[in-house]
């Protein structure tokens, strides 16, 4: 049943007598509405009853485009969206009178298609409107290769028609355009009406409506195809042995850089597989790993574009809106994103074929297909944080229907695809056979960098130490316990190269989430060491949140007090252990009760820069409860916000100047079919947006505070946690 959104108010339904669906097709004359309609009904008919109604058999003659929108916003479409047959007088174009009577009979869905079917006086009955785009040239040629001699003395004076009254829709409200649930362009595509259909699946209204359609979707089977990466001796290419790793292992970066060359944003490459690509790479693979963090990386793209889908979601000015583009379609998605995340996060389990099907299924490994990508700080106003505007998607995922999995410990690797018997799948599949094979024994190069960037930071010292006092004050008012006050150093710069700055980033500070992102004219390069949330198929919960950093040493002797200095900090075990007491509520929401348990509690784990207190929440969900619904509650992650979480994200609103943190401090990983979850959080790395002008990268940086912080130590933790990723850019903290 379809519900109420902003601009298209579901009309009521009696569960008596349920009404159709009704969706509208519109669009300028020879967009291609009439196809994509017939097409449509053609998919839906297979699974109920479902009537077409062309408006182009009611306009009355060359300049009746507005009575024949009227006659059919109120007359027709009230009676057949209340599930009445329609009687109505088709138009005798020849005789330039009305024709016969006619009848649309009542059915589970109404398809209504024609220049003004999503016209504002109709909105109130409709459950989806698509509004089909073509170039005007194309529009003109398609409508008068269709009607021919017919229609062309009359086109200048339908096209003025349709200029005038889209501009009285205009100044009355949204134009059928602005308002429409789906937007499909270049219609004449074969794969327009797939596209379409797929949109029409994220709309909410038609979530219930078009379950079957949804569930043929969700069906395919995913084919595994096992490689072993451990025998024998590897041709070296000529490397150096300092270049080489023990013969058959693999590094997931040099594998991601073959299989997608020019995957930074400042190149133009041929392949456009790299402009929505992600590697989440378990970069320190000999590291201690005490939860099997270490294990695996995962290589993946958003697929050819036949089959690519895209979302985003953005606060616009009428709200928050979730945007996913399928090939030619795009969906507009009103409301929370948890939401629409919960909706597409498929719980069920795929169909595993192919000779690597088992072991996967045995592995340990959660990941098959799913979606990909970011969920930005400005989430926290769907828990309860306050609304606020950001220059980054506040998420940015992608559905990758097709992915490298490399086990580390076992030197083995999964091809896998979503079989749908694609000459592209087939063709990635090569290619990522061949990356694995030339890769195998080889360490990526370090690239070297023509200049080093020179970064601001938005706080000088003394201001961040009076944000640091002004924190402090806060929690002896009794607001809050904890305040993670964070700044942000950035930079612009003519050209960048995002790809050579992620393997400089992974050699220097090698950690079990780096990530290298690129979506679009954005890109993520990071060696965060934190898990935010892990959901199992089996419904477990993990989160393993950080507090307490220490720098490293060169000295051995030196570097071990840092850390013995860490394990016995009372300030830094106090901070640990409030975000603790923060997540296990988190987690309790939507768990067991008798589950949440705390295996490790202030563990202290060394990484390549730094020592960091580490602990580990684990929890069962129950049964039936929602896995997006988990993973909101738990958001923003609590390791940077501070507790209590939803008073002390207001606190930082005030501290940090209502800045939006963007893509810092919020959550990176998978959301895959089958239930699993995987995502870190987003810290130690750099964010890079590119414009015409060049690149503008950015990182977020901070600590938590306490009522016993030193503010001045807290300045050095910052100046700290900022050195991995500067030092790798060769860049300096700025003075």
């Amino acid at each position: 049943m379809p519900s109420a959104t902003p601009g298209h108010p579901a009309h009521p339904r009696s569960p008596r007598s349920p009404r159709p669906v009704v969706i509208a097709v519109d669009g300028r004359s020879g967009a291609g509405k009439s196809t994509l309609a017939l097409e449509l009904v053609t998919r839906l008919r297979r699974h109920r009853t479902v009537t077409l109604f062309h408006l182009e058999d009611i306009y009355p003659g060359w300049e009746g485009l507005a009575e024949g929108v009227e006659a059919y916003a109120t007359r027709i479409l009230p009676e057949l969206a209340d599930g009445r047959d329609a009687e109505w007088r088709a138009w005798d174009w020849e005789a330039g009178a009305e024709g016969a009577a006619r009848i649309s009979r009542s059915a589970e869905i109404v398809v209504v298609e024609g220049v003004g079917a999503g016209a504002r006086a109709a909105r109130g009955l409709l459950d989806a409107l698509i509004w089909v785009s073509e170039d005007d040239d194309v529009r003109r040629e398609r409508a008068l290769a269709r009607d021919g001699a017919t229609y062309e003395p009359f086109w200048q004076t339908w096209a003025g028609q349709e200029s005038r009254w889209l501009a009285a829709e205009t100044a009355g409200g949204r134009t059928p355009e602005d308002a429409a649930d789906v937007v499909v362009s270049q219609s004449g595509d074969e794969a327009a009406i797939d596209d379409a259909l797929s949109a029409l699946l994220h709309l909410p209204q038609l979530h219930e409506p078009l379950a079957a359609e949804a569930a043929e979707r969700s069906a395919h089977p995913v084919s595994v195809e096992e490689v072993h990466l451990g025998a024998g001796a590897l041709d070296d290419g000529g490397l150096e042995p300092d270049l080489r790793v023990p013969a058959g292992a693999v590094v997931a970066a040099e594998v991601f850089g073959r299989l997608y060359p020019g995957v930074s944003p400042e190149n133009e490459p041929g392949d456009d597989l790299a402009e929505h690509a992600l590697l989440l790479e378990a970069s320190n693979p000999g590291a201690e790993d005490p939860g099997g963090r270490n294990r695996y990386s995962i290589l993946a793209d958003a697929s050819a574009p036949l089959h690519r889908q895209l979302a985003e979601h953005r606060l616009t000015g009428t709200g928050a809106l979730t945007t996913v583009t399928t090939g030619r379609a795009t969906a507009r998605v009103p409301g929370p994103f948890f939401a629409w995340l919960d909706r597409v996060w498929d719980a069920a389990e795929p169909e595993l074929t192919g000779n690597g099907a088992a072991s996967l299924a045995e592995s340990g490994c959660d990941f098959r297909t799913g979606w990909v990508g970011w969920l930005g700080y400005e989430l926290k106003r769907e828990s309860g944080g306050s609304t606020l505007a950001s220059p980054t998607p506040d998420a940015a995922l992608f559905r990758a229907d097709r992915a490298v999995v490399i086990d580390h410990h076992e030197r083995r690797a999964w091809l896998i695809t979503t079989d749908r018997g694609d000459d592209a799948d087939a063709d990635w599949g090569e290619r990522a056979r061949e990356a694995l094979r030339v890769s195998a024994g080889v360490v990526p190069l370090t690239p070297t960098l023509d200049t080093a960037p020179v970064f601001s930071c938005r706080d000088t010292r003394e201001e961040y130490l009076a944000k640091v006092r002004a924190a402090q004050a806060q929690i002896a008012d009794g607001n809050s316990y904890e305040v993670c006050v964070t700044t942000r150093l950035s930079t612009r710069v003519p050209g960048w190269d995002a790809w050579a700055a992620y393997l400089r980033l992974r050699a220097q500070n090698p950690a079990p989430f780096a990530v290298f992102a690129r979506f679009g004219q954005v890109a993520i390069a990071g060696t965060s060491p934190e898990r935010f949330l892990r959901i199992g198929a089996d419904g477990w919960m993990r989160a393993e949140p950080i507090k307490g950093t220490r720098r490293r040493a060169v000295d051995p002797t030196e570097d071990a007090g840092l850390k013995q200095d860490l394990a016995m900090s009372a300030k830094d075990r106090a901070e640990n252990i409030m975000i603790v007491d923060l997540l296990r509520n988190d987690l309790v929401r939507n768990a067991d009760p008798t589950t949440l348990h705390v295996p490790r509690l202030c563990h202290i784990e060394s990484y390549a820069s730094v020592h960091q207190m580490v602990s580990t929440i684990d929890a069962r969900l129950r049964p039936g409860a929602s896995r997006a619904e988990a993973l909101a509650a738990a958001f923003p992650p609590g390791s940077m916000t501070g507790a209590p979480k939803i008073s002390t994200m207001a606190i930082l609103d005030e501290l940090e100047d209502g800045a939006a943190r963007g893509v810092y401090s919020g959550a990176l990983g998978y959301f895959a079919d089958g239930g699993a979850a995987d995502t870190s959080v987003v810290i130690r790395t750099l964010v890079m947006e590119y414009d015409d002008a060049g690149c503008a990268l950015s990182m977020g940086v901070g600590g938590a505070v306490t009522a016993d912080s030193v503010p001045e130590e807290e300045w050095d933790e910052v100046r700290t946690k900022a050195f991995g990723v500067l030092s790798a850019l060769d860049a300096d903290f700025p003075g």
